[in-house]
Formats: structure tokens, C-alpha cells, sequence
């Protein structure tokens, strides 16, 4: 960028070398003619006290005159409100009047310039020898100056051409290096490279301006002195190929690794080339021949010349413009395609569709300016032009350099990630927006810098304000703590998280630790984000005094219209205080039993047995079950016959427990011996024995479902009878006291007779076992009861 600004700061230097040099050159006569009449004639006319005083009289009148015709700035509205319309204020017909004004000045003076032309054509070919002889057109001197101008071409145009030559191979290397180079970036070094061949480049031509000097000085004309025809043509090759550098800074044809625009070598070449042409059409034919003109033939004629060629240079360009209009179009949208960020895909396709008009817009402004201030319309053109240039090179250079470095997707080392998961994701989602704030403050500065250098505004005057100062720190302060605030975010965020992975080396983080430190991180993005909004609002000048009364008042209607949101928050600080709970924890709140899948500071998300998503607000909790503190106990209740041994089953139990605790998955469950706790029922069919077993918070469950299963086969093996319900049939009696016959079917279905069963008065009764299911129970259409 230093050398960029450098290169700027040369250029305009040798522009305003050129605005000094040239109406010098014009007033100036040439070598030959020092002893010229017109020195003469002047001196006679001063020593005449009369023609003196009548010279000093004209020129008041002339000063009066003009001063009548042309008003000053602080009358140009008092003028034009006199003329206008009583309905009408001069602000109202001030624009409207300026422009037709300047319409009207234009239309004169092409005018004024035309009939110039053609009665100096007149002049020089018309066969009136008055007429002839006033315009003092010496015909060998005219060709003598054109011989030793052309010779001063053609030797310092060589001499660029040598110099150009032996510099190609360092171009390439430097090419090279900028294509296929590892250590910096890329768009690094294509700066650094291109701005390298700069430096080169301005070096071969100040070489060849030199050596053009020298041998026009020595080698052509009279020896030891540079004749004003010569300096105009060295001054105007310095800066139309100071210019030219600039140009093959963005089209380097030869060479891709010194191109800055993304381009092809044939566009690049093409444009390059018809730039070239514009700036050495406009450049040469303004800096040398229409000042050679003015001062060998006449001012008229170089005036008309210039004009000609103005017109000739708008002509040109607005055709190459429309000739161009459709492919540069499609290739600027082809880019936008390209883009990854929205804005510029919007940015790049709105100009493709109107950089024609832009172009031609500023064509059009290029030619009034040299209508309307032909002494220092060239300069100032130019200057602006590349100040423009320069001001969006950087702006673009800038933003492509922050895109490569930091607007890539970043990815961060795997142990890194590893510890800090979310690290990568919240970098990857805050720097593009950061970016593109950045951009958009390019963005600004090149607009308002480009204005400042076409004079229509100033940016100096608006900074030295007390307002460009007061809004140029409060939205850099603002832009500070916004970044400061995410910094923190992510350190606080990012520590957070360091301590919640296990991978760390802190082990496994405690239910309560995980509850706590997500909490802590909801509320710490709550806090970062309106204490930032705060200090923001009040660094841009925004009071939050009312703003924060106001929220207080809000608050307070609030906390009475949402009591129950209320309720929720502080009951849910007090149960975070008193650690009633923790994420993965099994409890039973508000009548609903599951695992605590998320705790928030109003409400507990709970996952019950069979998949459903419980959200309960912690107003509605009167009180909460948790099974998971310190450790859980299965208690089991076993029934046995009223036939068995009682200390044998209670063998049995202990048996299956210490096969329990010799299992692997489950011995380490297991925190304290069997409690047996006897006998506590002696129920209808069975004699119950209760046992506890104490284990690790949450394996109760699981514990005693394996516990179950040792059991049942350890009473099994021992042939102890777990009692089940049995059914006993009564079949009734008939009146001498004999049994009724039983109904009895197969479990195929087929029909049998009945068995008759003879009982005796004291037997009355038959056991008959239930056997099949309730579907071999249902009779087929066939099946017939019969009676015995």
C-alpha cells in the first residue's frame, strides 16, 4: 500500500510539473526566434507615455467589463432572482438556470471555436497574402521543429523499447515467484509482486524520459540546451507512460502473476491495448500538439485541434463502451455466480447491468470538463481519474487479501477441536459477519474518497468537523466493544466447554457441574449481549437513561402481569440452590417419572419410560423425587410355599446374591452385603421374604432385574415352590348325591365322551387343572357336548 501511495503521490506530482511546464512552453519562444519583433514592439509601446496610458485605460475597461459579465459566486443568486419569475425564489430556478447556463456557454464556445477554425484555415491556405502574412506562419521553421521533435520520438521511444526489453526477464522471474511461490498468501504476493514491477516499470520510464532528455540536449538541435518543443514531448511521455505502468498494474498481458484483476490474457490485452490508445490519443495530442499548434500557427486553430480531438476521444470510447456492453456483462455476472456472500452477488450483478452507463457517464463528465476548463481540465481529469483508480485498487485489493486470510472457512487443529468442539463453529459463524462489516466500511471510505477526489466532497473538512469526528469515533468505539464483547464470549464460552469435556484431563464432569456451567452459560450470553447493547446505544450518542427506567417499568408490569413466569424463575434458582437435580437424573416431579434431559432456570424437560418429552414448569413442583443421590436400593419381596423351609429359601436368596456380586456387570454395582429383612407377610398362598440390596445411584433397576433372574433359577435348582394361583372346578351334586358327569373337550378339539367320574357322598368334589389358552377354548361349529 506505501508503495502504491508513493506511486500516486509521484504521478501527481509530475501532472502538476506538467500544468507549470506547459503554458510556460507555449508562452516561451523557440530558439530561433529570441529576437523576435514582439519583444520589441512591447518594449516601444511602454516607453510611449501616451500609447502607455491609453494601454492602462483599455485594460480597466476590459477589468470592468468583465466584471459586469461575470459575477461573483456571492451575486450569482442575487443576478439570477432578478431575472427570475415573482412566483420564484432564487434557490427554486438556481439549478435549472446554471444548467442551461452551462448549455448555453458550451453551445458558444463550440461555436466561437468553429468560426476560429475555419478563419484560421482561411488564413493559412486563402490566397488573400494580408490575410497570409498575418498569420506569421513560417513554413521552414515549422518543419525544422518537426524534424528534430520526430527525432526526439523516435531516440526516447528506443530508448524505452531497450530498457523494456532487458527488464522482461526480471518480469518473468518476478511472475514466477507471485504464481508459484509458498510463504505468503496469494493475494499477498500478487501485491507484493505487482508493486515490485511497478517500481520497475516507473524506473524504465524515468530512465527513458532521461535519456530522451539528455539526447535531445546534446545530440539534436543546438548543443547543451533542451528546446520547448522537446520538454513538451518529454513531460507528456513521462506522465501518458506513468499512466500506462498504472494500466499494466490491472492488465498485465504477458504476464499472469502481474495482473491484479482476475482476467484473461486476451481481455487483459485488449483493454490494456485500448486504454492505451485513449491516453496516448488524449494525452499527446493535448500536451504537445495542440500547445505546438497554438505557438507555430494559432491559438484558435490548437483550440478547435483540442476540441476535435475531445470529441474524437468521446466518440471512441462510447463505442468501444457499446461494442463491449453485452460480453462484460456476462462475464461480471459470471463472477457474482462465483461469489460465495449474498451482498456481492447482488453488488456484481447490479453492475453488469449498469457499468456501461457508468462508463459512458463518466466519459460525458470528461468531455464538459474540458469544455467548460480547457486551461485545467486535462489535469484535474486526470488526477481524479487516478485517484479513483487507486482509491477502489486498494479498496478491492484489501478485501480480497481479508478474504483469503480470514474470510475462509477456518479449521482448527484436531486436538484443539477435540477440547473445544464448538470453537470451530463459532468462529466460522462470527467472522463472515465481521467481514463483511468490514467491507461495508470499505465500501464507505472508497465511496466518500473517490467523491473527495472529483471535488464533490470533502472528506478532510468533514473529519476536521467536531460532527466527522464525534461519528467517526463513536462507530469505531462501537465496532471495538462489539468485537470485544465476542472475544469474550468465545474465551468464556470456550472455557466452559473445556471444562464440560471429559477429554480434557479433568475426567467426567459431575451431573451438578453440567447443570450449573450451561446455566452460567445462558446467562452469560444474556448478560454480554445487553450490557454490549447498552454501551453501543450510548456510544452513538443514544441516551439509556430513559431507556433503562423504561425497562425497569416494563419489568415491573411484567413481574405483576406474569406472576406465574414469576414463580417459575425463583423456584427454579432455589432448586438449582439446593441441587434438588441435575441433567440425566431420575426423578418424579409434578406427578411425571423420567430422566431430567434439560434444566433452564423456569422449567425441566423429562423423558419418561416410553419416549415421551415432558416439559414442567417448576411452579407446578410441590415436590421432587430423585432417585439418583449418593446411591439406590432394590427392594425385593420373594414368596414361597407354606410347605417350604424357610431358612433354606433364605440360603437361596443369599446364594443368588453372592452369584450376583461375582457377575462383571454388575458386582462393581453393588455398595454393601444383602440385608435380609425376614419374613414380612404371611400372605393368603405364600410366605413373603424381603432382602435389599444397596447399589451405585441409578443401577437399582438393573441390578434387580438380574437379581430376579438368579433367584428364580437358584429356587429351581433347590426345588423350592414359588406359589401361583390355582382353580379347583365344583361340578355341583344331584339329589341321592352323586356327581354330575364333566364336560370335558381335547386340546386338538376332536369330540371324546365324557368321562364319568363315581364319587361318593364324602368325595363329591373333582380337581381338574386348566389347561390350553383362551383360543383352544373357543368350541368349533362341530364340537357337540354329550351327555353320559
Amino acid at each position: 500500500m506505501l508503495k502504491l501511495r508513493s506511486l500516486a503521490l509521484l504521478i501527481g506530482w509530475l501532472l502538476i510539473t506538467t500544468l507549470l511546464i506547459v503554458p510556460t512552453a507555449q508562452a516561451q519562444q523557440d530558439e530561433g526566434t529570441a529576437d523576435a519583433p514582439a519583444y520589441a514592439t512591447l518594449a516601444d509601446l511602454l516607453e510611449n507615455e501616451e500609447a502607455r496610458n491609453q494601454l492602462i485605460d483599455d485594460l480597466r475597461q476590459l477589468a470592468d467589463t468583465e466584471g459586469h459579465l461575470e459575477p461573483s459566486s456571492d451575486d450569482a443568486s442575487t443576478g439570477i432572482a432578478s431575472e427570475a419569475p415573482s412566483d420564484q425564489t432564487a434557490e427554486e430556478v438556481s439549478l435549472p438556470r446554471r444548467l442551461a447556463e452551462t448549455s448555453s456557454q458550451i453551445v458558444g464556445d463550440l461555436g466561437s471555436q468553429f468560426s476560429q477554425l475555419v478563419s484560421a484555415i482561411a488564413g493559412l491556405f486563402g490566397a488573400d497574402s494580408a490575410a497570409a502574412s498575418a498569420s506569421s506562419f513560417d513554413a521552414s521553421a515549422f518543419t525544422s521543429a518537426a524534424i528534430n521533435l520526430g527525432l526526439v520520438i523516435i531516440a526516447t521511444i528506443a530508448v524505452f523499447l531497450v530498457f523494456r526489453y532487458l527488464a522482461r526477464s526480471l518480469f518473468t522471474r518476478i511472475s514466477q515467484w507471485s504464481t508459484s511461490g509458498s510463504r505468503l498468501t496469494p493475494v499477498l504476493r500478487l501485491v507484493l509482486a505487482v508493486g515490485m514491477a511497478a517500481v520497475v516499470d516507473v524506473l524504465i520510464v524515468l530512465l527513458a524520459y532521461v535519456g530522451g532528455s539528455l539526447i535531445a540536449t546534446f545530440a539534436i538541435g543546438e548543443s547543451g540546451e533542451l528546446s520547448t518543443r522537446a520538454s513538451l514531448f518529454l513531460n507528456a511521455f513521462l506522465v501518458i507512460e506513468l499512466l500506462k505502468a498504472g494500466l499494466r498494474m490491472l492488465f498485465a498481458s504477458r504476464y499472469e502473476g502481474l495482473r491484479l484483476l482476475p482476467i484473461s490474457a486476451t481481455d487483459a490485452s485488449y483493454w490494456n491495448t485500448w486504454f492505451a490508445r485513449l491516453i496516448g490519443l488524449v494525452g499527446y495530442g493535448l500536451l504537445v500538439v495542440v500547445p505546438l499548434i497554438n505557438f507555430y500557427v494559432s491559438t484558435a486553430l490548437g483550440q478547435a485541434i483540442g476540441t476535435l480531438i475531445m470529441l474524437g476521444a468521446f466518440i471512441y470510447a462510447v463505442s468501444v463502451v457499446l461494442k463491449n456492453r453485452l460480453y462484460l456483462r456476462h462475464s461480471i455476472e459470471r463472477a457474482a455466480e462465483r461469489s460465495s456472500m449474498h451482498a456481492t452477488r447482488v453488488s456484481l450483478n447490479l453492475l453488469a447491468k449498469l457499468w456501461h452507463g457508468f462508463a459512458i457517464a463518466y466519459f460525458l463528465m470528461v468531455l464538459l470538463v474540458t469544455l467548460l476548463r480547457p486551461e485545467d481540465a486535462l489535469p484535474f481529469v486526470a488526477m481524479a481519474t487516478l485517484k479513483t483508480l487507486i482509491i477502489i485498487g486498494v479498496g478491492a485489493l484489501v478485501s480480497n487479501l481479508l478474504t483469503q486470510t480470514i474470510g475462509r472457512r477456518i479449521q482448527l487443529s484436531d486436538a484443539l477441536r477435540d477440547k473445544l468442539p464448538m470453537l470451530e463453529k463459532r468462529l466460522n459463524a462470527y467472522v463472515p459477519n465481521i467481514l463483511r462489516i468490514i467491507r461495508a466500511v470499505i465500501l464507505i471510505v472508497v465511496v466518500m474518497m473517490t467523491l473527495n477526489a472529483w471535488n464533490a466532497f470533502d472528506l478532510a473538512a468533514w473529519y476536521a468537523s467536531e460532527a466527522g469526528r464525534a461519528l467517526t469515533g463513536n462507530l469505531f468505539s462501537a465496532f471495538f466493544i462489539i468485537v470485544l464483547a465476542l472475544v469474550v464470549w468465545i474465551a468464556l464460552a470456550s472455557l466452559i466447554e473445556h471444562r464440560l469435556n471429559p477429554e480434557t484431563g479433568g475426567g467426567e464432569p459431575s451431573a451438578r457441574a453440567k447443570t450449573l456451567l450451561s446455566l452460567f452459560r445462558n446467562a452469560l450470553a444474556i448478560a454480554i449481549i445487553t450490557i454490549t447493547a447498552m454501551i453501543v446505544l450510548s456510544e452513538i450518542g443514544i441516551n439509556i437513561g430513559p431507556l433503562i427506567a423504561g425497562a425497569g417499568v416494563l419489568g415491573l408490569a411484567i413481574g405483576f402481569g406474569a406472576q406465574k413466569l414469576v414463580q417459575d424463575i425463583i423456584t427454579g434458582v432455589f432448586i438449582q440452590v439446593e441441587n434438588a437435580m441435575n441433567t440425566g437424573d431420575v426423578v418424579t416431579v409434578g406427578g411425571i417419572t423420567g430422566t431430567a434431559e434439560r434444566l433452564s432456570i423456569r422449567s425441566v424437560a423429562i423423558r419418561d419410560l416410553s419416549g415421551t418429552y415432558h416439559i414442567v414448569p417448576f411452579s407446578s413442583v410441590d415436590t421432587v423425587s430423585n432417585y439418583m443421590r449418593e446411591f439406590g436400593n432394590h427392594v425385593g419381596e420373594y414368596g414361597i410355599a407354606y410347605r417350604e423351609n424357610i431358612d433354606e429359601a433364605i440360603a437361596q436368596l443369599e446364594q443368588a446374591f453372592e452369584d450376583l456380586k461375582a457377575s462383571e456387570e454388575h458386582g462393581s454395582k453393588l455398595l454393601a452385603p444383602l440385608t435380609v429383612a425376614g419374613v414380612i407377610a404371611l400372605a393368603d398362598s405364600s410366605v413373603n421374604i424381603r432382602v435389599v440390596i444397596k447399589t451405585t445411584p441409578g443401577d437399582q433397576w438393573a441390578v434387580g432385574r438380574a437379581y430376579n433372574r438368579l433367584v428364580k433359577m437358584r429356587f429351581d435348582e433347590a426345588g423350592i415352590e414359588i406359589p401361583f394361583p390355582h382353580t379347583t372346578l365344583y361340578f355341583g351334586e344331584d339329589k341321592d348325591g352323586s356327581a354330575p358327569a364333566a364336560n370335558l373337550r381335547l386340546l386338538d378339539g376332536s369330540k371324546r365322551s365324557p368321562k364319568t367320574s363315581s364319587t361318593t357322598a364324602g368325595n363329591r368334589q373333582e380337581d381338574v387343572d386348566h389347561i390350553g389358552d383362551a383360543s383352544h377354548d373357543k368350541p368349533d361349529g362341530d364340537d357337540v357336548d354329550e351327555p353320559s
